[in-house]
């Protein structure tokens, strides 16, 4: 195996965790993501092939010190190689952490050959617990899906099930307490997440936002404690919940991830690469670095991992959604990947 060298910004940063999309594709259209229609999709020639995302994942593993490595969209889960993606990430040595981030529809019928492959868990999407308003927000008659999804993915062991909820204001924003009870009681960890400016409308309205203020004022009625486990790098502040556990019989934890209002940049350890081969340093990130370019032209390992070194270098301090000159990147979150 090659020797490691990692991928570090100006600012001392060490991104260890991979996101990587496999698809700007969705079967749903969630009205903070995407428009009902008309939406240009990336060109089949332009995606990324199975064996191109494998070298990338492999290169970033092997020779650039990543040790996590998630799967998004788009909707991962239509990607037709996401098993032999996934089959080939789990075979790298040192072995990275796998998951995939998924609005669970088809998740009751791949999630055990997907555990089968290697994937170690899932983040499934799920807004709203009333059929009718899921139609509404999605623009698809499936919450009867997603719930399956969720259920196959914890009978396979994708475990912790981790759900993802965004709050909008006069929506759904009356579903909080509800939300947490549903996860409770099925065994699953909540994670709220404040709404970001990276719909494909480009709308967002920060006064429209729920806050994570606001989303743990509702959640009251939980008696939420502080939780002394550090969260390191990772993006989401959690709190205990007195009087239960979760499926492994731990203490429950309910997170909230607050990219707006109580931005985690300085602890950032994430880099992202789109299903056309771009790296993105950040998700806000307004120019990217072209990895397809180099695969397509013959280039060697070395070239690939010079390449992305260079583009992680040129990572902004913060994502700067309070500079009265940030600009919405123009991908929107469907194009980019979680």
């Amino acid at each position: 195996m090659a020797s490691v060298t990692v991928l570090a910004d100006r600012f001392g940063r060490i991104a260890t965790d991979l996101r990587v999309s496999l698809t700007d594709r969705c079967n749903l259209r969630c009205t903070y993501c995407m428009p009902a229609e008309v939406l240009a999709w990336m060109p089949q020639p332009d995606q990324l092939t199975d064996d191109e995302v494998s070298r990338l994942v492999r290169i970033a593993v092997e020779q650039l010190g990543v040790t996590e490595v998630r799967f998004t969209g788009g909707e991962p889960l239509i990607r037709r190689g996401l098993v032999g993606i996934i089959a080939a990430a789990a075979k790298l040595t040192p072995r990275p952490q796998l998951s995939v981030t998924t609005n669970g529809i088809g998740l009751d019928r791949t999630a055990a050959a997907l555990k089968e492959a290697g994937l170690d868990r899932v983040n499934v999407s799920l807004d709203t617990l009333d059929p009718a308003r899921f139609h509404t927000l999605t623009r698809r008659d499936r919450h009867a899906d997603v719930l399956a999804g969720l259920r196959a993915a914890a009978d396979a062991g994708l475990t912790p099930v981790k759900i993802n909820t965004v709050l909008m204001r006069g929506v759904n924003d009356d579903e909080a307490p509800a939300l947490l009870r549903f996860a409770l009681d099925h065994g699953y960890q909540l994670r709220f997440i404040e709404q970001m400016p990276l719909d494909a409308q480009h709308q967002w309205d920060r006064h429209e936002m729920v806050t994570a203020e606001e989303i743990l004022a509702a959640l009251q009625p939980f008696d939420l404690r502080p939780d002394d486990v550090s969260r390191g790098t990772a993006p989401a502040e959690t709190w205990l919940i007195p009087g239960f556990v979760d499926a492994a019989g731990q203490p429950a934890r309910v997170g909230v991830i607050a990219s707006v209002t109580r931005p985690f940049c300085g602890d950032c350890d994430r880099t992202r690469l789109t299903a056309d081969g771009q790296v993105r340093n950040c998700l806000f990130a307004t120019d990217e670095s072209d990895l397809r370019r180099l695969l397509r032209g013959g280039a060697s390992d070395a070239e690939i991992v010079e390449a992305w070194q260079v583009a992680m270098r040129g990572k902004r301090a913060g994502h700067g959604i309070d500079d009265p000159a940030f600009l919405q990147p123009a991908r929107p979150m469907s194009a980019i990947g979680g």
